[in-house]
């Protein structure tokens, strides 16, 4: 039985509980897949922090990037916010995973379960056979370019290259092929030149693959769009702050945040995976956060990662057997707990 390597990044708030409850799961399954798992815990985030002074310290790092798969919970909270760009903060954390382990797509599957279209803000009929995945730049632009502050101003400067345009498109491309074959590009072509640069490039790659139907949309348009007909898309390709906003928008479509799962790839198969949702502090220690997406991320850690796909679909199916039997956490009007949740997924299983 091959033995891989995750390392585990609890996180702040809700981070810790909903990431024991994935851990339980996937101990509980990995055998029947002949899989053994080794944990290696490491803080991150926030807590971070507090112990180190820095939200990602360089063993942390480089212990992610010697395993074979980094789940993570979620970072942040009042705590550590803060306007000063010299105090650390826990966000810094993650956008040094993402850089440092050269993970620069995003995958951020969005699909209602058919037991929870009540439960979206839209109506029913508009999300019905909603089944979309938001392909997201995430080691350029905005966030990562040139930045500074004057008494009276301050700048952000947006960047973009061929290679990062390019290798993020061909990602977009790829899942269609294995979806409805459609790439939906998002960008602000009109306004920007970085977009300008974008289009012509994600058209370049589009030429590479003729079976897959390309469009162009701005990214206003998309977010309205997105709440008026979210069916019609399929892959969603767009770059960091774009993606960032229309990710969460396109979230809530399912009803809560609690649901969505992530993961952010580079060129091998090591990957990040984790829920959408926050940290929660106001919730935090509770017991009553929802783990679904964070066993839906670890789902996509066990497809994408660690070889082992059926012991996903396992795992999706459970959450949809146990979503239509009616079980509920408070973000969906119920009031089951989180190991409540982890009981029910493995009774599923």
């Amino acid at each position: 039985m091959p033995e891989v390597s995750v390392a585990l990044l609890p996180g702040d708030g809700i981070g810790p509980e909903v990431v024991a409850e994935a851990v339980r799961v996937i101990d509980a399954i990995a055998p029947d897949h002949d899989l053994a798992i080794d944990w290696h815990e490491h803080l991150m985030g926030g807590i971070s922090i507090d112990a180190h002074g820095t939200a990602l310290t360089d063993e942390v790092l480089a212990a992610c990037a010697g395993a074979d798969a980094v789940l993570l919970g979620a970072v942040g909270g009042p705590k550590w916010d803060t306007t000063d760009p010299d105090k650390p903060r826990p966000e810094q954390g993650l956008l040094g995973l993402r850089s440092g382990l050269g993970l620069y797509a995003n995958l951020r599957p969005v699909r209602p379960w058919p037991a929870l279209y009540d439960a979206s803000p839209l109506r029913r009929e508009r999300i019905e056979g909603t089944d979309l995945l938001v392909v997201r730049e995430l080691t350029g632009g905005l966030y990562f370019g040139e930045r500074g502050r004057q008494p009276d101003s301050a700048f952000d400067t947006c960047l973009y290259t061929t290679k990062e345009v390019v290798r993020l498109a061909e990602v977009g491309f790829r899942a269609a092929a294995g979806r409805r074959q459609k790439v939906t590009s998002v960008d602000k072509a009109n306004v920007l030149e970085t977009s300008r640069l974008w289009r012509e490039k994600v058209t370049e790659v589009a030429a590479g693959h003729p079976d897959i139907a390309l469009e162009h949309m701005l990214v206003d348009n998309a977010a309205m769009q997105l709440v008026s007909r979210p069916s019609d898309f399929d892959v969603i390709v767009t770059e960091n702050l774009f993606g960032d906003i229309l990710s969460d928008e396109a979230a809530m479509i399912t009803g809560s945040i609690g649901m969505l799962p992530s993961a952010s790839l580079g060129p091998g198969t090591l990957g990040l995976y984790e829920p959408v949702h926050g940290s929660a502090p106001d919730i935090a220690g509770q017991g009553i956060a929802n783990p679904i997406a964070t066993l839906l991320s670890a789902a996509m850690m066990l497809r994408y990662s660690l070889g082992a796909p059926e012991a996903a679909d396992r795992i999706d199916g459970a959450v949809e057997k146990v979503l239509g039997q009616g079980h509920r956490t408070r973000d969906l009007g119920g009031d089951l707990g989180t190991a409540a949740v982890g009981d029910l997924i493995l009774a599923a299983l």
